[in-house]
């Protein structure tokens, strides 16, 4: 499996915003970068009408969706059984040969290496103290001291760094 690194923090902190721009700077230096992403919110990403949304409706467990340009795979749950997605399956449904790193956003109480993505004017703890899976912290006031490493949210370019010397090392 590829190395694993997840991005942890409250709601509106900015984990998506900073992933979205980490990742081109991963891609440059040549990484096949997988995503995981969690949401507490039921999204429909299928088009109402079309023949797979039809198809999903209709009772299939499992639907793979292939185009020439992207595939899809939707496991369709019972309504009267939601559940947390398990981050293992989830992780085991990517193929692995084809990825460098998988970078995972959400999952906040899992037991993986992450960075925490802070702003301290959201009123809202900081993780760390709680969480040792926490490597380093992207934060919105990088002048702070904190005994991991502190990363400035508003530098993604600095935080790709980080994140290609972690996994380097991890490989050696």
């Amino acid at each position: 499996m590829p190395p694993i690194l997840g991005f942890a923090g409250f709601s509106g902190s900015g984990k998506t915003t900073l992933i979205e721009q980490v990742i081109p700077y991963l891609k440059q230096q040549g990484l096949r970068v997988g995503l995981l992403k969690h949401s507490h919110h039921d999204v429909e990403p299928d088009t109402p009408g079309k023949d797979s949304y039809r198809l999903r409706h209709a009772g299939s467990d499992q639907l793979l969706l292939a185009t020439p340009h992207r595939h899809i795979l939707f496991f369709e749950y019972p309504a009267s059984e939601p559940r947390e997605p398990d981050l293992q399956q989830c992780l085991q449904q990517l193929d692995h040969r084809k990825l460098d790193l998988i970078l995972v956003e959400g999952f906040r109480d899992q037991p993986i290496a992450k960075i925490e993505i802070h702003r301290p004017d959201y009123g809202k703890p900081l993780l760390y103290p709680q969480d040792e899976h926490i490597v380093a912290i992207a934060t919105s006031e990088p002048g702070t001291t904190h005994p991991l490493p502190v990363l400035d949210l508003n530098q993604p370019k600095l935080v790709a760094a980080f994140v290609l010397k972690r996994i380097r090392e991890e490989n050696n």
